[in-house]
């Protein structure tokens, strides 16, 4: 720093430069000059900018007024270049519409006389053609009306003849009819006094049927066993049915006794029992009707197997089995005690009751379908032989209106026709 440039703070006796004070100074005034005049520039540059957007707008709102003035000319050009070409085509078309006119006005005369000739014609055919229709329904009229008076002649005709033919018949008839009456009176007086017989017998009957059926179906389903009957009025059951293998004989005994009442006694067991000691039978079986009030269905009571007929085909199968396994087992050399213990334990557990009850329903439950099956077929078989019945009535009912009505013009039937001639019994009688 210079010392001749410098002065001394009288406060702090420090040097200042006046040359860079100074030149602060002016630099600060240069700097706000600077900006004064960039503020005016800029505040007539703004005014410029709106003076040019005003001049701007204007410049637009002329060339619209213009081009609006200009579309305006050009529509208004537009209609009157239009109305006149209107105008002249009018003038025109009525010229020419003239000189048509002028020329083919003789022709359109011509075809409108031809036309009304034409006319004439197709009302005349017409006119034919509804008088010749009228004829005709005339004429079926007429032949409809004498066609059902001649048809009430014959019909008429044909009745007469028909009461005169039924007349002679039934004259003809009448004595073998009251023959036939009175032997039909005989009839059913011998069909009711062989009614009241069998009803007498119809309960010795009922037993004696399902003692045979038990015997019968036993026969055929078991041909290696021995089916021995009990006489009628020898002390005991019915049957009594020994077991036969191919290998071995007399296996064992099965007892059997059918009841068919309406309730059941507990006596029957024990006079049962009695019976199978009596006969030396192993199983028993008591085939009834009504089952003892404590069973649903069949089931062992004292000793003795209880069923019912349905129940006993299954029922003896399975009893039959039990008796080829005791046998075999009896045959057993090793071990015996033991095997007829386990065997006599597993015929009276409950597994061997709930295993023959399975069975037995099992096989009753087929026999019953079997049998529902035989009901349904015979019902159907019923059905068409009704049909077949109506048919053949009608049509004999039919041959027999046509043959009154015909007489012999009608052929014969040989099916339809008595075996003897109606004039030949006439002579005889």
């Amino acid at each position: 720093m210079s010392t001749e440039s410098s002065i001394k703070c009288p406060n702090y006796g420090e040097l200042i430069d006046v040359n860079e004070i100074l030149y602060h100074q002016l630099e600060n005034e240069f700097k706000q000059k600077n900006l004064n005049e960039k503020k005016k520039f800029e505040e007539e540059i703004a005014l410029k900018r709106i003076e040019y957007k005003q001049a701007l707008d204007m410049l637009k709102q002329k060339e619209e007024d213009i081009k609006e003035q200009k579309e305006k000319f050009d529509e208004e050009l537009k209609k009157a270049t239009k109305e006149l070409l209107k105008q002249e085509k009018q003038k025109l078309q009525e010229e020419l519409k003239k000189e048509i006119l002028e020329e083919q006005s003789e022709s359109i005369a011509l075809l409108k006389k031809e036309l009304d000739e034409k006319s004439n014609q197709v009302k005349e055919l017409n006119t034919a053609k509804a008088q010749i229709e009228q004829l005709k329904r005339d004429k079926e009229e007429m032949e409809s009306a004498i066609m059902a008076k001649a048809q009430f002649a014959l019909n008429e005709q044909l009745k007469i003849e028909k009461e005169k033919i039924q007349k002679t018949v039934d004259d003809q008839n009448e004595l073998k009819l009251k023959q036939k009456e009175e032997q039909l009176e005989q009839l059913k007086k011998q069909l009711q006094d062989t009614q009241r017989k069998l009803e007498q017998g119809s309960q010795q009957l009922q037993g004696e049927v399902q003692e045979l059926a038990i015997e019968e179906y036993l026969q055929n389903k078991y041909p290696f066993d021995s089916i021995e009957e009990i006489k009628k009025g020898v002390r005991g059951g019915d049957c009594i049915q020994t077991v036969h293998t191919r290998e071995i004989q007399n296996c064992g005994k099965i007892y059997y006794e059918s009841k068919r009442t309406k309730d059941f006694q507990r006596t029957w067991i024990e006079k049962f029992k009695a019976d199978m000691r009596e006969k030396g039978a192993d199983i028993g079986v008591l085939v009834t009707e009504v089952l003892p009030k404590e069973l649903e269905r069949m089931g062992l009571i004292d000793g003795v197997w209880i069923c019912t007929y349905e129940e006993f085909k299954g029922l003896s199968s399975v009893l039959r089995e039990s008796i080829i396994k005791i046998n075999q087992a009896k045959k057993s050399e090793e071990n015996k005690t033991d095997k007829m213990s386990l065997l006599y334990g597993y015929l009276t557990s409950t597994e061997f009751k709930m295993q023959i009850e399975a069975i037995v329903e099992g096989f009753t439950q087929m026999q019953s379908d079997l049998d529902s099956e035989k009901r349904s077929m015979q019902r159907i078989w019923k059905q068409r032989e009704k049909q077949i019945e109506k048919v053949l009535d009608n049509t004999i009912g039919m041959y027999g209106s046509i043959k009154g009505i015909a007489g012999n013009s009608i052929g014969n039937v040989k099916a339809l026709e008595l075996p003897y001639n109606l004039l030949e019994d006439e002579n005889e009688l």
